[in-house]
């Protein structure tokens, strides 16, 4: 396993690396986690978030753009729970979560942009593996994902040190 090299370090030798913006909380019981993004779009519903979660993460941050959605949570404690079994690194949402506190003792990095009780729609609608663009950053399915304490961000897979 490789050692975890800081943001702050990879910003510093890849100045071309993209940032998000300082929007998002830390949830999870990782601060520090890394690996390549595999993307998901959904708009409050969380459907194929759950299918995505079942599979083996293979040491993934799954990057789910819920377009920003402040009425429901799309990751709680028994999704988190499947992506821990599963080997996935990190799940980033561009939206909320929930089970905060159950969040906060899981061996997975969780980041979003705030919390809310109310769980999401059923619906199984979404994409996958598709480009995603939010809080000031692209990320392409296989681009290098990398979080610490000091923020959140996105490599190529050939500028991965």
């Amino acid at each position: 396993m490789t050692p975890f090299i800081p943001t702050s370090d990879l910003c510093d030798a890849h100045p071309q690396a993209q940032v998000f913006a300082p929007l998002f909380q830390n949830f999870g019981g990782l601060a520090q986690f890394s690996g390549p993004a595999f993307t998901l779009r959904v708009y409050e519903n969380n459907t194929p978030v759950r299918s995505t979660l079942e599979t083996s993460g293979e040491g993934r941050v799954l990057v789910v753009d819920g377009g920003g959605s402040l009425s429901c949570a799309l990751v709680g404690d028994q999704l988190a729970g499947l992506g821990v079994e599963n080997g996935w690194a990190g799940i980033i949402v561009h939206g909320c979560v929930r089970d905060t506190a159950q969040l906060a003792t899981m061996a997975i990095g969780v980041r979003a942009l705030a919390t809310h009780p109310r769980r999401s729609g059923r619906a199984n609608v979404g994409e996958q593996d598709v480009t995603v663009t939010f809080a000031g950053v692209t990320v392409r399915p296989g681009d290098m994902i990398h979080a610490d304490e000091d923020g959140i961000c996105v490599l190529a897979p050939e500028l991965n040190l």
